[in-house]
């Protein structure tokens, strides 16, 4: 803290073990935990809450000022969770009034020039390949990869444990658990590595292909597939999770199957 190229707004709360790099400037109404590490020529604007051991490297823009023109200065926040790495010349912008914040889960990782939209919220250990870009009111669920210079349309959903390949234009609610890719943004295959990696036995990972081969691969709509999957499928968190992703999609569920090698 004893920072003396930086400046500190008075009115910001800083834990004492937190380190500030030089040419970096918090504003008021600023709140970051214990043991957190902030590079040099970051802005931390006001209305940031940072949590715990986070890392903000050189550039980032932290808490910015919504990219809205519906927005007039209202009190809002930017909430950032636990062991989240912000990369180089990221930026995260605040709430408006519909959500009255901007939030990020523990333990994710945003790469080099992401940028997220206001009223964004983005769950748990998540990982944002580098210009990946969310627009404002997207909600992004746990252990979701943006794989680079992917794009998200404003109110898209993004469902746990999905992947969506580097390019990729998202229009439309990815379900959990795919893998997405093509354009347009298609079904290729649940994301089966990542479920591995995460404890997921073959037998659950059989089951969501079975789930997701009745409502991509049987050319059923969207309605019939879950009432079949419903009908068919053993109730589990799995499947009754897929068809309230489906139930509560207000844009839609993308479209289209296209079969990976």
């Amino acid at each position: 803290m004893n920072q003396p190229l930086a400046y500190v707004h008075p009115g910001a709360k800083i834990a004492k073990n937190v380190v500030i790099d030089p040419f970096t400037t918090i504003h008021n109404n600023v709140i970051i935990g214990e043991g957190t590490w902030i590079g040099s020529n970051v802005t931390i604007m006001e209305g940031a809450r940072i949590g715990k051991n986070c890392n903000i490297f050189p550039g980032a823009v932290i808490s910015g000022v919504p990219q809205d023109l519906k927005y007039k200065d209202e009190d809002t926040l930017t909430v950032i969770g636990n062991n989240v790495t912000i990369r180089e010349c990221v930026t995260i912008n605040r709430g408006t009034t519909d959500k009255m914040k901007t939030v990020i889960g523990d333990n994710c990782l945003i790469m080099a020039y992401c940028h997220i939209a206001h009223d964004c919220v983005v769950g748990n250990n998540c990982i944002f390949s580098n210009n990946s870009t969310l627009a404002g009111h997207i909600n992004v669920g746990d252990y979701v990869v943006l794989a680079g210079m992917t794009a998200v349309h404003q109110f898209c959903s993004i469902g746990n444990h999905a992947f969506v390949t580097g390019g990729s234009l998202v229009r439309k609610d990815v379900p959990p658990y795919v893998k997405a890719a093509r354009e347009p943004l298609s079904y290729v295959g649940i994301n089966s590595v990542g479920l591995r990696r995460r404890g997921f036995s073959t037998e659950k990972i059989r089951e969501i292909q079975d789930i997701y081969r009745i409502l991509y691969q049987k050319n059923y709509n969207n309605s019939q597939a879950s009432d079949l999957i419903e009908a068919e499928m053993e109730a589990t968190p799995e499947r009754d999770e897929i068809l309230q992703f489906i139930k509560n999609s207000h844009r839609g569920i993308m479209k289209g199957y296209f079969k990976s090698n």
